[in-house]
């Protein structure tokens, strides 16, 4: 798929077909995860990839207003980390910058192998950080950052948008 399409084509799916995703895959969608920027190539970042139906259950729970996130009915998740001890020393809080580059790297990634997905927030909310660091078994030096639901969508979309706006570009100024 093109770059371009692929941004255009990309929506938010929330409902998978109860179909697995092969390693191959995932290992693909993880790769372009890594493939992107870092700050000084510090690439402070690890991936947690949950299959296990119980805790992906789990961890669904307790979402906003009480809701039942998507990651239930996912055929796996990924739980995007900052890793402290590999963060650029100076500027130690690049690791968000760089955490949200490898989560947006893999739901284009997934899209383009036929994968839908939804990024679903955990960093800066303390509530979201602490329930993944205690689902998880998290060290203390790493930090959730996003949990991404993945999985083959129930209905596939291949509808383009453009969401330009040109109120929202400013040349050389404000």
């Amino acid at each position: 798929m093109e770059t371009l399409k692929a941004l255009a084509t990309r929506k938010s799916v929330r409902k998978y077909a109860d179909k697995p995703v092969s390693e191959e895959t995932i290992r693909a969608i993880l790769s372009a995860g890594m493939s992107g920027p870092s700050a000084v190539n510090a690439r402070p970042y690890s991936f947690i990839v949950v299959t296990d139906k119980a805790l992906l259950a789990k961890m669904g729970q307790g979402g906003p207003a009480g809701r039942v996130s998507p990651v239930v009915g996912a055929a796996f998740a990924v739980l995007v980390c900052g890793d402290m001890e590999k963060a650029f020393k100076p500027q130690p809080n690049f690791w968000i910058i760089d955490a949200s580059i490898a989560a947006q790297n893999m739901i284009l990634a997934a899209h383009d192998l036929g994968v839908g997905s939804v990024w679903l927030g955990t960093w800066p909310d303390e509530n979201n950080i602490r329930r993944h660091q205690e689902n998880l078994g998290l060290p203390e030096t790493i930090i959730p950052h996003s949990l991404i639901a993945f999985g083959y969508p129930e209905e596939p979309n291949t509808t383009e948008r453009d969401l330009y706006e040109a109120e929202k570009v400013h040349y050389n100024g404000w």
